[in-house]
């Protein structure tokens, strides 16, 4: 019996010992995890995988390293051509051969990859430099402002003025004294690379997609002005779950476990659409791309990421020509069941229309010649709608300070919060076109900048929601106003409101509310 007491002891201990052994396997196996870059099911669904080359018909013959498949060698179907204008053959750009804006007929992505790369760094030299002459781009942090998931608020103003010029000098000059200066403090923020243009995404998330990553253009602005990666997601339909992202940006890999309790099948359906990968300008199977390998393409949650936004920037594509297009910046998703007009510029009614408009032309290039070259996809009007659905979940971040009708409740509210809230519904006059709950008037409107600047302005724009707006630098359409502070002094200048210093100040102190 003793010795049938001792055998179940060791083999107690012996099970206590394996499980521990096993649970510090376990711990091992999840550092090992935390410390390899994630997976992403849609890097991996286009990358093939190497392989020993083994088999006679793996090898390459002299056949297959020929250079008969060269367009220029191949034989003409008639020995007529020879008396032909340029002997029947095609001696200029090809749109379905060539990629867009090649510098001569046949030039390879080769050609135009290496020298795009060689270019870079005198492209974003260039772009620094005008960044540094326009901005103070050393962050100042605030102490206590943070948007939703805790990243400091960066302060400003950043903007510099011109020797000798002081923020309340500036405000009260006349537009015509400001333009024959040349001292207005915000002109447009020009993308890095013009001619080329196209979607540029910040570090942050080529760190962790590196998909995403072109060889020809750099993100400019630094971290510390852009909005939280990852954002926070909130859902209308489940207020009382708060952010719902858990801190993971979402992605056809974790999609499904973070949504499937709390989303419909609809809902998830769209959800899944967004986050499938669609050729686009500058990220596609073709030569038009400027990613070194080919790809599916990017989803509408790379650049609307957590249905929010991380500053990635664009060329707005309603305007033509090249040079006339305007740096756009990517605009979040929250609220967008509250919207009536989508798109800065073409104020389309619905944002089913406003999806299947851009995924058949490429994203945001206004051309489905070029897009039909990448592939554009057609999807049904089912597939959009359940697109659409999910879009509509997105809600804005919690305003404890606010009541239902938009105004801020005293008893919760600072007397600073409450001098901005007055402001900004008098003397500052923001109301005008940012109106309670939502905070927009769903119109476009014209500033008029052309008045202040040697530009030729930028027309009629939407008005775009100051519902949590803190979690949204930088601002404006197309991010020149890199905080609060600058977007205020903006506003004082071009309504010509004559702001005290105070008075800016009331008025960040009242939107870090909404």
């Amino acid at each position: 019996m003793k010795n049938m007491n001792i055998l179940i002891l060791s083999a107690g201990f012996l099970s206590l010992s394996a499980g521990m052994n096993g649970a510090l396997s376990q711990d091992d196996r999840a550092k090992h995890s935390a410390n390899q870059a994630p997976h992403d099911a849609v890097e991996d669904a286009q990358t093939p995988r190497r392989v020993s080359v083994t088999r006679p018909e793996q090898k390459k013959d002299e056949h297959d390293r020929s250079n008969i498949f060269d367009a220029k060698n191949a034989m003409p179907s008639s020995q007529a051509f020879g008396n032909q204008p340029d002997n029947g053959k095609v001696l200029g750009f090809d749109f379905s051969r060539d990629p867009f804006n090649a510098k001569k007929p046949m030039q390879t992505f080769e050609e135009i990859m290496k020298a795009d790369v060689a270019e870079r760094p005198k492209v974003m030299q260039t772009q620094r430099e005008l960044l540094q002459r326009r901005y103070d781009l050393k962050p100042r942090l605030d102490k206590e402002a943070k948007m939703s998931r805790g990243k400091p608020l960066a302060v400003g103003p950043t903007a510099r003025l011109s020797s000798g010029m002081t923020w309340q000098r500036l405000a009260g000059m006349a537009p015509e004294e400001i333009k024959s200066k040349n001292a207005f403090p915000y002109p447009a923020l020009p993308h890095p690379k013009q001619s080329t243009g196209g979607q540029v995404f910040p570090q942050m998330q080529i760190d962790m997609f590196p998909r995403l990553q072109r060889f020809d253009v750099d993100f400019d602005l630094p971290e510390a002005f852009l909005p939280e990666f990852p954002p926070a997601i909130f859902l209308q339909n489940r207020p009382e779950l708060g952010d719902v992202s858990r801190g993971e940006v979402v992605s056809i890999n974790n999609f499904h476990r973070l949504f499937k309790d709390i989303l419909t099948p609809v809902q998830l359906n769209g959800l899944q659409m967004l986050l499938t990968p669609l050729p686009q300008e500058e990220f596609n199977p073709t030569d038009d791309r400027k990613s070194t390998e080919p790809s599916l393409g990017v989803t509408c949650l790379d650049c609307h990421i957590n249905g929010h936004t991380t500053g990635q920037f664009h060329l707005s594509p309603d305007i033509r020509p090249e040079e006339r297009r305007f740096r756009l910046d990517t605009v979040s998703l929250r609220g967008m069941y509250n919207q009536q007009i989508h798109g800065s510029k073409r104020s389309l009614r619905s944002v089913e229309d406003f999806t299947e408009f851009e995924f058949r032309t490429a994203y945001f290039n206004g051309d489905p010649i070029r897009a039909m070259k990448k592939g554009f996809p057609v999807f049904d009007r089912i597939h959009v709608s359940h697109m659409a659905q999910l879009q509509n979940m997105f809600d804005f971040p919690p305003a404890p300070k606010l009541k239902s009708d938009g105004r801020l409740d005293p008893a919760k509210a600072t007397e600073k919060e409450m001098r901005g809230e007055k402001l900004f519904f008098g003397k500052g006059q923001c109301a005008s076109c940012h109106q309670p709950p939502t905070f927009l008037d769903h119109q476009m409107h014209d500033l008029k900048l052309e008045r202040f600047l040697n530009e030729p302005g930028d027309g009629p724009i939407k008005t775009f929601t100051l519902r949590g707006i803190k979690d949204s630098p930088p601002y404006l359409h197309d991010g020149r106003l890199l905080t609060l502070e600058d977007t205020v002094e903006f506003f004082n200048l071009v309504l010509g409101l004559k702001l005290t210093d105070e008075e800016k100040a009331d008025l960040v102190a009242y939107m870090r509310q909404l």
